[in-house]
């Protein structure tokens, strides 16, 4: 049966994944940067922590970590380099959390470390800041190449994979879509649903991998549209499209 997720929204923007098999009191958590929600979501929903999830190391994922230990000690899976990891996890590896099977994705780009979780069932990923709904995450120390190679990683999923990403920032996403492809239909009929949910104060994720593919202007650079976009932004003649999706990035930083 498909996996139970529960959103607990933190800081301003972030969400913490907290999911569970049905009928099961065994919970697990993704990136909790803040301690509280989860301590809280497990408190209402009546459910034991039995371990952490980690995508990178930036502390809006890690930042709750500690204080969860305190209060249980249990496993986390993580990068190598994250110190409270006690299962390191790089690409190709497979976990199983009572009975919930994920396959392991090195997906760098936004950081060197940072992984995704695939659940093939659900089908789901918990992807962290590498993609986003509407876009991807920043490249704080990997390449364009690298982002890429790892979007296209996800691109490849099933079209029906639930996107977990970690941030409510599709709204700004999406406009800077449209400025991308502004002759995309798909992207304003999506724009106007997420303008109308974020009024609501309501969230916008998960999306799925088909809405992206078909909005995403970062796993759209292949496409004729966007590649025209880049090159109305400098993109040489010949440039490939890792040179497209590097100026279409570069673009978004400065939008």
């Amino acid at each position: 049966m498909p996996l139970i997720v529960h959103r607990l929204p933190a800081f301003s923007d972030n969400y913490l994944w907290l999911f569970h098999q049905p009928g099961s009191r065994l919970a697990f958590v993704v990136d909790p940067g803040a301690a509280e929600p989860v301590l809280q979501a497990l408190a209402s929903l009546d459910l034991d922590l039995s371990g952490i999830l980690i995508t990178h190391h930036h502390p809006d994922h890690v930042g709750g970590v500690d204080s969860l230990l305190h209060h249980t000690a249990v496993p986390v899976y993580g990068p190598p380099d994250i110190h409270q990891t006690t299962h390191s996890l790089v690409d190709g590896d497979q976990l199983t959390l009572d009975g919930t099977h994920f396959k392991i994705l090195g997906v760098p780009g936004h950081t060197l470390d940072h992984i995704a979780f695939f659940e093939a069932e659900t089908p789901l990923v918990f992807c962290g800041d590498t993609l986003f709904a509407g876009g991807c995450g920043r490249l704080f120390e990997g390449s364009p190449e690298q982002m890429w190679r790892s979007l296209s990683r996800l691109a490849a999923l099933p079209p029906a994979t639930k996107i977990y990403c970690a941030h409510e920032y599709t709204k700004a996403n999406l406009l800077f879509a449209q400025a991308v492809e502004p002759e995309n239909h798909a992207v304003q009929k999506r724009l106007k649903q997420v303008i109308q949910l974020r009024n609501r104060a309501q969230a916008t994720v998960p999306s799925s991998l088909a809405e992206e593919l078909a909005t995403n202007p970062f796993l759209r650079v292949t496409q004729g549209s966007v590649r025209q976009a880049a090159s109305a932004r400098g993109l040489p003649s010949g440039g490939t499209v890792e040179d497209v999706f590097a100026i279409i990035r570069h673009w978004k930083d400065q939008f």
